[in-house]
């Protein structure tokens, strides 16, 4: 049997209380002393809310807009998925310590667990949150063909996974909430996916606000077409078709999927809901932080 089949499918495992893949809680010692650098831009976002989009906008903001330049590699590879380790393809961290400055870095931690670094370099940071029913819908997709994640079981399963906290990375509540409330102390523009589906020049302009840069209109015009998901979704360098089958199966499900608003109407039940619903307000109770309920 082929070694590199073996990483695949397996269980998660816990680091300090949150789900990780094994390979990341292995070489966690190479997470947790990540160098963070001054003028590094952290992209913290939980699991499909949004994460390939809010990268290609920020790399062709980095590049003014030429679109040339963000087609000289993948994704993936101009914004480093910091704590991606998996011995003999990926390490994050190795990737990054490559890269010139100033650094776009990916993570899907919780901020418990974002190493120290970035917080003493007092790092910005840009945060995505989407709604957590449509999320749900996408990571039930996206376990599926993305094979480094456990089988997902049926829906409901998942769903009940889901709720739990018991998928990659822990629990949406959780990380959603987590890194809300560190949003008034430390340098990060916490955004929503509903937003930027409502009027994505607006968060563009938000974004270069934040990062005290100026754009030519006619350059934002050009960042909003070349990150819109029609194109994105036709891009080999954002669509994930460049990642090897044995780890992503597209044709179970494409990486970039439909990136709509209330996908999840096409596949909650009403009983489903109607749990989903009791146990989000259980968890959200006494938090500043809310979404659009009925998209």
């Amino acid at each position: 049997m082929d070694k590199k089949l073996d990483i695949f499918r397996r269980e998660l495992v816990d680091v300090q209380g949150v789900p990780l893949f094994w390979s990341i809680a292995e070489e966690w010692s190479q997470v947790e002393s990540f160098e963070a650098r001054p003028d590094d831009l952290l992209i913290s976002t939980y699991p499909k809310s949004g994460t390939t989009w809010i990268s290609e906008i920020l790399d062709l903001i980095y590049n003014n807009g030429d679109v040339e330049k963000c087609k000289q590699n993948a994704i993936y590879k101009r914004v480093p998925f910091m704590e991606l380790i998996i011995p003999g393809l990926d390490n994050g961290v190795e990737d990054l310590k490559k890269k010139q400055s100033p650094r776009l870095v990916k993570t899907h931690l919780p901020v418990q667990l974002l190493p120290s670094s970035f917080w003493k370099n007092n790092c910005k940071m840009v945060y995505v949150a989407r709604n957590a029913k449509d999320v749900a819908v996408s990571y039930y997709y996206f376990y599926q063909m993305a094979k480094l994640h456990p089988e997902p079981g049926t829906w409901e399963e998942f769903l009940d996974k889901f709720m739990t906290g018991k998928v990659a990375f822990g629990a949406w509540y959780d990380h959603v909430k987590g890194w809300w409330e560190k949003r008034n102390d430390y340098r990060i523009l916490y955004l929503f996916y509903e937003d930027m589906k409502e009027d994505p020049k607006r968060e563009i302009q938000k974004l270069l606000k934040f990062l005290d840069k100026d754009l030519p209109e006619e350059t934002v015009d050009k960042i909003l077409y070349y990150s819109s998901f029609d194109v994105m979704k036709q891009n080999p360098f954002t669509n994930y078709t460049t990642v090897a089958g044995v780890r992503m199966d597209h044709s179970i499900s494409p990486f970039m999927r439909k990136g709509i608003l209330g996908d999840w109407k096409n596949h909650f039940t009403v009983a489903q809901y109607e749990r989903f619903e009791k146990e989000y307000d259980k968890k959200m109770k006494g938090s500043t932080l809310s979404f659009r309920s009925e998209i």
